[in-house]
């Protein structure tokens, strides 16, 4: 009798152990698309924008939307010595890059002799508020992942450019 209720304790405390995982993983479930998506290369449509970023890029919205709750990909396109001044996000960013140099430098200063050069094929996963820069060589494309809503918080308000609109 005492293995038994030795046993239902044991099963029990497991339950109250594994319960707050798996409450938090039930929060951050990425349910994936409600189809198939394959894009080729000319299937992607290209779009101004967005507003948070300078004028001069484009982006293109592969999967989700970067404006609601939920994992997205999107790429953005820049023309060579297209910068991005210090900022930050409230989620992690994972991005790689396809075409061109991405130079991404860390910290409150945009300084292109405290970067780290990114050519075609390169990975970088960044932390949630982690302040970083970015400047284009040559025609650069990103991909993005990220869990949205996407929000670029600019650590000088006067880089924002929905500010200076």
């Amino acid at each position: 009798m005492t293995s038994r209720v030795s046993q239902i304790a044991s099963h029990l405390i497991l339950i109250i152990l594994l319960t707050p995982a798996f409450v938090v993983a039930q929060e951050i479930t990425d349910e994936g698309p409600d189809r198939h998506l394959l894009f080729s290369e000319g299937d992607i449509e290209w779009q101004k924008g967005p507003a948070s970023l300078e004028s001069g890029s484009e982006y293109a919205v592969l999967e989700g939307d970067p404006t609601k709750a939920g994992v997205f990909t999107m790429r953005i396109k820049m023309p060579d010595g297209f910068q991005v001044s210090p900022h930050w996000h409230p989620n992690v960013e994972r991005v790689t890059v396809l075409s061109g140099t991405f130079l991404l430098g860390s910290g409150e200063e945009l300084d292109e002799n405290n970067t780290q050069s990114m050519n075609a094929g390169s990975y970088t996963s960044m932390p949630r508020e982690m302040v970083h820069f970015a400047i284009a060589q040559g025609e650069t494309v990103i991909q993005l992942t990220s869990v949205g809503p996407w929000v670029i918080n600019y650590v000088n308000e006067g880089d924002d450019p929905r500010t200076r609109k």
